[in-house]
């Protein structure tokens, strides 16, 4: 996808991942660029510097996703790329209490499937659109200090290997981003699992850059750290040997299991 002259629509876009995006796909010379954040006034700084429209908006309510579509359509004519880009963490094992099992569900998985179903049929009707997902290299290796990250990581990147496998052949193009460690408030902090990241972290920055390169070829899986496609690569390879290491690795981290 050539980004000249595009409606692109990204949530989360007021920081970190969704902020540099914005900012990135701004030097494309696209007709316009929406910002979407529950924070609606950071989101409306990253607007203003780039030109764009500040949207507020909660991806864990489908009604609010759907009026950002229709904010979005009514000014600027329909969207070719929307960015499901919004994601949170939250630490802990299955101890974690319901209510945040199902906060994060609902916006790291859900939101993708409130986006997308608002948005397939007008893209199949033109023939043609484009939807982005971030999801995370725990999507694909798993993710060691927060279950309820790892588990809907996994779960958004099957959902869009689904839509991609399903809508692909009627012009409905699908990439799933899958970074590792990245400079944001994600892995600030001295958790062991944020600190090991941190030694391979990219900027946002350099992760748009990829992003963009990787939406030019339309690529299904957006790997801004090349070692991830390894480390799946030995995972699909011997599973069992990959837990193993897994085990050992985590044991380093945090210690043996009581």
């Amino acid at each position: 996808m050539n980004l000249a002259d595009r409606v692109i629509v990204v949530t989360g876009g007021a920081n970190g991942i969704g902020r540099a995006l914005c900012e990135r796909f701004a030097r494309e010379s696209p007709r316009s660029i929406v910002v979407a954040d529950i924070d609606f006034d950071k989101a409306k700084l990253v607007a203003d510097e780039i030109g764009g429209l500040a949207v507020a908006c909660d991806v864990a309510q489908e009604e609010q996703v759907q009026q950002l579509i229709a904010d979005a359509e009514s000014k600027y004519g329909p969207i070719d790329l929307f960015c499901a880009n919004a994601g949170i963490v939250t630490p802990g094992g299955p101890e974690t209490p319901d209510d945040q099992w199902r906060r994060i569900i609902d916006i790291n998985v859900m939101a993708h499937v409130y986006s997308s179903r608002a948005l397939i049929p007008k893209m199949l009707e033109r023939g043609h659109g484009y939807l982005l997902h971030t999801a995370s290299a725990a999507g694909l290796v798993t993710e060691m200090s927060s279950v309820t990250y790892a588990v809907t990581k996994h779960a958004a990147l099957a959902y869009a290997e689904w839509l991609a496998m399903t809508y692909g052949d009627r012009g409905v193009r699908v990439s799933c981003l899958c970074p590792q460690g990245v400079w944001t408030d994600m892995i600030a902090g001295d958790d062991p699992m944020a600190k090991m990241l941190q030694a391979s972290a990219i900027s946002p920055e350099k992760l748009a850059e990829v992003v963009v390169s990787s939406l030019e070829v339309e690529e299904f899986l957006i790997l801004p750290h090349p070692e991830v496609l390894e480390y799946f690569r030995h995972k699909a390879s011997d599973y069992d040997r990959w837990l193993r290491g897994m085990r050992r690795l985590r044991a380093e981290l945090y210690g043996r299991a009581e």
